[in-house]
């Protein structure tokens, strides 16, 4: 569980709630179901026709990120990395034929299977590197779900806010009514831009600070075999991929 997310997310909602109660409102008048259905649902409506289907529900299941992000240690991949390429040279390539059956990530797998088939280092960094930059449009794509969100939300709250206006222009000789149309005239402007400024971008951007970790790492596996392609020593292989972290 990242914390640091959770701390973010508890001051986010103390900075807006806190800041009401210092000046004398009531937390109460946030609850305002109108605005939040103009808000919530038009900004779903939005992305889902922005985006195909399955991008969207990527999306979705990639913010679980933000609290649970995918294991990740760079040092013990490159330690996996060295332990090839002393293999290779003590044993030679077909000798990775046993690291196969162990690895388990699809990409490590298959990169370490096109060497011991005897891909060439220029055939296997092309092949690597069209896999990678496949990879990344994406996850990327995916995250940009978060980031949409994030700029159809606060336009959705300006239009809660005018037809909350135009409630209370509605209703101008029954004084009674106008306070429910003005709550959700701002109300709504309140949910829109909160929402995209302390839940929805900040969503997309860790997304994509995942992201590019997960690259990263796909990086280090692309770069430390083409150096076993080359038959770099393996403490130059170490030296070059611990530029990485």
């Amino acid at each position: 569980m990242d914390r640091g997310s959770l701390i973010g997310l508890g001051l986010g909602l103390v900075a807006i709630l806190g800041g009401q109660a210092m000046e004398g409102g009531h937390i109460g008048l946030f609850l305002q179901p109108a605005a939040f259905v103009i808000v919530v649902l038009g900004t779903l409506a939005a992305v889902l026709l922005h985006f195909p289907l399955p991008v969207f529900l990527q999306g979705m299941r990639m913010s679980k990120w933000v609290f649970r992000p995918p294991e990740s240690d760079a040092p013990a991949l490159i330690r996996r990395i060295i332990l090839w390429s002393g293999t290779t040279r003590k044993e030679g390539v077909l000798a990775l034929e046993r690291h196969v059956s162990m690895t388990h990530d699809p990409f490590q797998k298959g990169a370490l299977q096109l060497l011991v088939d005897g891909a060439d280092a220029d055939k296997l960094r092309d092949t690597l590197e069209v896999q990678i930059s496949q990879f990344e449009t994406a996850e990327r794509q995916a995250a940009r779900v978060w980031e949409s969100a994030g700029g159809y939300a606060p336009t959705l709250g300006i239009l809660g806010a005018v037809i909350g206006l135009i409630h209370v222009m509605e209703n101008l000789s029954d004084p009674s009514r106008l306070g429910a149309g003005i709550a959700v005239a701002f109300v709504a402007t309140i949910y829109g831009v909160g929402l995209a400024n302390l839940v929805f971008l900040p969503i997309a951007n860790r997304i994509k600070f995942t992201i590019a970790r997960r690259v990263t790492e796909r990086e280090i596996v692309c770069d430390g075999l083409i150096g076993i392609a080359h038959g770099d020593n393996p403490r130059i292989i170490e030296a070059r991929l611990k530029g990485y972290l």
